[in-house]
């Protein structure tokens, strides 16, 4: 057999620390774009060159909403996304001194450039004060005398929100007034010379690889609110967020494409143009590289157009729908429309026509490589939910296509044996097989062997590997002939329902003769250690204190540590392989473990189960249920198993949710045990 599901690339790097940075300033930016259209609208609507001009509500609404209000509620998100609400309250002064701060400057020279609004600062001093706070707090936990918990946690906040606010005066103002000059400049000469559409260059590739967050909302969004409290509008809202570069390479696709690339290319336009998930274009680019020429070609052509005839947004088009864009130039004028509908309209014919003529070009070797059994198109969902680094649900549909378009053309005969493989076999495989495995057999097929192993322990046998998305390159180096499976959801991935699906393609491509049972009921590696061992009690708590997934991992490994399981290293190994793969296992639940190579580490096997009473981000997702593992001599693998069937069922996951103390979610447990 050969491999038909995409490769994915794994993390690291330049890139993705690039990636990191700019997922979490969106994360300060998004769900505050409500409060910017508003603004946008009030804008359009009543500054002196609007339809309505009313000089009260544009001295003050409009000024303080930009320059007060807007920085100081992405300062709070900031703060709360790293430290909660007493997070957020410290971001939220510090923002204050750091906007008094770049005033008092601006007031230093009277006839001087007017004060820049503090959004950069906010995206500063927001997660730094929060990040200061929690650090402090961390100092005295547990150290305050019973009854003077709240006098200290008042004062503290207090103290450290009166310093942060003197540093953002003193400091971040000049910082950032410094920074938003030189950008300033930079940018006017830009505009003056004519050569703004040159950052196409950078911004259509940066959007390919997901790196597009920390240029737009790091950079052009601070800039486009700056220009837009000035004229009405900003052609920097559009830079990243025209619809028309993605809208002409699918068109491209849906006339010259080939195979599952032109089939699905119509479907992904219009999620695309109209639903603003600039996502679903990126695979259709990252099969064929060379089609970013066309993107930029495309982009340069939008902005050109805008630079040329004065057009802009009066706010943020998020996401970047035509209708929203629709929305965010008619706040402006109806002129203003037409050309940025002109804009749009420009730069999608641009790239289509360049895209064009590359598939035409190399259409004759894309058919060959099809009927070769290549996957290009497959591989590219891949790479780009790799590059998102996690699971894309605007892309499961091109996924599912990518896989069910050449599975069966691959399939040698009847899959007997399916393998989940994970970095050192002992914690997420476990748990994934037996999800998996009770799947096949809910299917009708007891006779396939539904295993795991660890990735170094792969062999040639198997005809299905099933692993974690950054982990299937490492898996395909050591078997190239199997087909590979990548997951991110481990409770509930939609993908095991694709394997039942292969599973039974197999059978009925395969001779009734070659469809005999290949394997009794799947293997599962004994005990060798009593299960009352395992888990107990004492190793189970609904009090866990524990606000971030580093913290709910420490935690994990003091229980382990004291139940005699492990070294007190093992927890280092355990954020080793946190920072390699994330544990998070989907249904609120993560496993957090150490790596193969801290097997020494292990001195019993253990299982510690930490119900959080708030969820906790693990990596972007919701996470209740924290279990840590150590596992010895495979001990713990028919727990793990037993552990995965409890939290595969949503019911059983509600009613540990809803367990009133630690005797409870055992008893809920206590199948594992058994």
């Amino acid at each position: 057999m050969t491999a038909t599901a995409p490769a994915v690339e794994q993390r690291g790097g330049a890139r993705v620390a690039v990636q990191r940075f700019g997922t979490f300033l969106s994360g300060m930016i998004m769900p505050n774009i409500p409060a910017l259209i508003a603004w946008g609208i009030l804008t359009a609507l009543f500054i002196p060159a609007g339809p309505f001009p009313n000089q009260g509500i544009t001295d003050f609404v409009v000024g303080p909403v930009i320059h007060y209000l807007l920085p100081l509620i992405i300062a709070n998100t900031g703060g709360r996304m790293v430290y909660d609400q007493r997070g957020g309250i410290v971001a939220t002064v510090a923002t204050a001194g750091a906007i008094g701060g770049a005033d008092y400057i601006a007031s230093l020279v009277p006839d001087g450039p007017s004060s820049p609004h503090m959004f950069i600062g906010a995206m500063i001093l927001g997660p730094l004060s929060a990040w200061v706070m929690k650090m402090l707090d961390r100092l005295w936990d547990g150290k305050v005398r019973a009854g003077f918990e709240m006098l200290v946690n008042m004062f503290s906040a207090g103290i450290v929100a009166f310093l942060m606010a003197l540093f953002g005066f003193f400091v971040i103002a000049q910082v950032v007034t410094f920074i938003m000059r030189v950008l300033g400049g930079a940018v006017g000469f830009l505009v003056d010379s004519g050569l703004l559409p040159l950052a196409s260059i950078i911004i259509e590739p940066a959007k390919v690889f997901f790196l597009n967050n920390a240029l737009n909302h790091g950079v052009l969004t601070p800039l486009g609110v700056q220009q837009a409290s000035e004229t009405g509008s900003s052609i920097f809202f559009l830079l990243e967020a025209n619809p028309g570069p993605g809208l002409g390479v699918l068109l491209a696709f849906t006339f010259f494409g080939v195979g599952v690339s032109k089939a699905t290319a119509p479907g992904a336009a219009i999620i695309h143009f109209f639903g603003g998930i600039h996502e679903v274009y990126f695979p259709y680019v990252l099969a064929k590289p060379v089609l970013l020429v066309a993107m930029i070609a495309g982009g340069a052509s939008g902005v050109a157009t805008n630079a040329i005839l004065g057009t802009g947004l009066g706010f943020p088009a998020a996401p970047g729908s035509i209708i929203a864009v629709f929305g965010a130039a008619i706040s402006v004028s109806a002129l203003n429309l037409v050309g940025v509908l002109a804009s749009v309209l420009i730069s999608a014919t641009v790239t289509f026509l360049v895209a064009s003529v590359i598939l035409r070009a190399s259409r004759k070797r894309d058919l060959e490589r099809e009927a070769a059994g290549a996957d290009d198109f497959g591989a590219a969902v891949a790479r780009t939910e790799a590059n998102k680094g996690r699971s894309s649900e605007a892309l499961a549909g091109l996924r599912t296509a990518a896989a069910g378009g050449t599975a069966t053309a691959t399939l040698a005969g009847p899959i007997s044996k399916i393998v989940f493989a994970c970095d050192a076999g002992m914690g997420s495989s476990a748990m994934g097989a037996s999800v998996l495995r009770s799947k096949i057999k809910q299917a009708g097929f007891g006779d396939v062997s539904v295993s795991n192993v660890a990735i170094a322990n792969l062999d040639a046998t198997p005809d299905v590997i099933v692993t974690q998305q950054e982990l299937t390159p490492r898996a395909q180096q050591r078997t190239p002939d199997a087909i590979h499976i990548s997951v991110d959801n481990f409770m509930s991935s939609p993908r095991y329902d694709e394997v039942v699906e292969l599973v039974a393609r197999s059978r009925e491509a395969a001779p009734a003769e070659e469809a005999a049972p290949a394997a009794a009921a799947a293997p599962s590696t004994a005990p060798s250690t009593p299960a009352d061992d395992v888990l107990t009690l004492e190793r189970i708590t609904v009090s866990p204190t524990a606000t971030t997934k580093e913290a709910a991992i420490q935690e994990a490994a003091d229980v382990l540590v004291a139940a005699g399981a492990v070294t007190p290293a093992y927890a280092d190994a355990m954020r080793e392989r946190e920072a390699t793969v994330s544990t998070y296992m989907g249904n609120l639940l993560a496993i957090p473990h150490g790596t193969n190579e801290a097997k020494g580490e292990v001195l019993a096997s253990a299982i510690s189960v930490a119900r959080y009473p708030q969820a906790i981000s693990w990596d972007g997702n919701d996470v209740r249920f924290v279990v840590g593992i150590a596992g010895k001599d495979g001990g713990h693998l028919e727990i793990l198993a037993k552990i995965a069937t409890v939290f595969s069922d949503e019911a059983q996951v509600q009613r540990l949710l809803d367990a009133p103390d630690e005797q409870a979610m055992l008893d809920i447990l206590a199948a594992v045990n058994d």
